[in-house]
């Protein structure tokens, strides 16, 4: 798979070609109203080519205003024959070592998604492409319990959602995050799950029950109360009110909860980090955590347009911090760095983060799962010895 658990870069197998917009076209400024209403909804204000393609090509605003150019950006689903479903990583500073991303690409539309680089390994752009050209993994249950039967396999958490959303708007219908849980219900293996959609209270029935037995935690993301500014930086993603209320309800349901507030973005949403654990605390969450800003790749000249869109009168304000913490770079891959930055204004958001989960209850400590319940699925009769 292109990408690790936790999004960063890896080889995958080649391109595949782009099943609407021509290569590497990227949208005009919505400054100049033109295809303007073709991105309505969506993160990204470009769809530049992707980093591997031989040729580059951009759209431009020729000033003619051609009525088919202003199409609705419509989203088109590939179903992709995975070989494998489990992501193995080595990264030291993260808490899991395999995972699970039913899907490439997301419809959230998320503008500082860390996973949107991986794209370009399809061929595809991590603009609009990346949110618009999704790919589904129909067989993702059957490879599930396939490699749960694997000889010798030893069952420790598997994250979902670390990656892609397991519960964007596409899972309504293909219902593959379901099927996956189903799975490992079945056979009593833990899971955490992260999301940023209501809709994980659909599976609560399923959920409810891995909890009883001490197999499950799902995180809830929020990275802001502001409906408005949720809107603007993750346009198709439940609203900040729907996140609140899935954390009650999965609470209520006796289903371990708990939050992240990802990304921190400096001079942006960085004041609402003691509002937004307050109010999850209220909501019956109980770990909170948090990830500064990650502009790996593209996603540093994708922020920077979104930036200089919607909010033109801090953008360079919001740039000089981010780099002020990676050591005068928009991005600082190091182990133990890359989540949380270094520099006054990292350990500021520390202190404050500290406080305020100390403040409503909250644990930075990760629930542990249990895995001696583990039953391997059966892997058929085993061929006699031969005498």
């Amino acid at each position: 798979m292109p990408g690790d658990a936790d999004g960063e870069i890896r080889p995958a197998p080649g391109p595949v070609s782009r099943p609407d917009f021509g290569p590497g076209s990227s949208l005009p400024s919505p400054k100049t109203g033109r295809l303007h209403e073709a991105r309505k909804g969506r993160g990204a204000r470009s769809n530049r080519s992707g980093r591997y393609e031989h040729r580059a090509a951009e759209a431009f605003d020729d000033g003619w205003d051609i009525a088919e150019d202003e199409k609705p950006l419509r989203t088109h689903v590939s179903d992709e024959a995975a070989r494998t479903i489990i992501t193995r990583n080595q990264s030291p500073d993260i808490s899991f070592d395999r995972s699970i991303n039913p899907y490439r690409g997301c419809e959230h539309g998320c503008v500082y998604c860390f996973a949107r680089p991986t794209h370009a390994y399809m061929g595809l752009s991590a603009g609009l492409d990346f949110e618009s050209k999704l790919f589904a993994k129909p067989n993702a249950a059957k490879l599930l319990r396939r490699e749960l039967s694997k000889p010798g396999y030893e069952p420790r958490t598997i994250a979902i959602g670390t990656n892609t959303d397991p519960y964007q708007p596409i899972e309504r219908e293909r219902r593959i995050t379901r099927q996956v849980l189903e799975v490992l219900a079945e056979h009593k293996h833990p899971v955490g799950i992260v999301t940023k959609s209501a809709m994980v209270t659909r599976d609560i029935d399923i959920l409810s029950e891995m909890a009883r037995d001490g197999l499950v935690k799902v995180a809830l993301s929020v990275t802001t109360l502001d409906g408005k500014l949720a809107r603007a930086m993750e346009p198709r993603a439940s609203t900040p009110g729907r996140r609140l209320d899935a954390i009650r309800q999965l609470s209520e349901a006796g289903i371990p909860t708990g939050v992240m507030v990802a990304p921190v973005i400096p001079a942006l949403n960085d004041h609402e980090i003691e509002a937004i654990l307050k109010a999850v605390a209220r909501m019956g969450a109980r770990e909170a955590g948090y990830v500064m800003l990650r502009l790996p790749l593209e996603i540093k000249d994708l922020f920077a347009e979104w930036l200089a869109d919607v909010t033109p009168d801090r953008a360079k304000r919001v740039m000089k911090i981010v780099r002020d913490m990676r050591g005068g770079k928009d991005y600082d891959a190091e182990w133990g760095k890359r989540m949380t930055g270094g520099g006054p204004y990292a350990w500021t958001i520390s202190r404050r983060f500290a406080l305020a989960m100390e403040r409503h209850g909250l644990s930075r400590q990760r629930l542990p799962l249990r895995t001696d319940l583990f039953e391997a699925p059966n892997a058929g009769p085993k061929q006699l010895a031969l005498l």
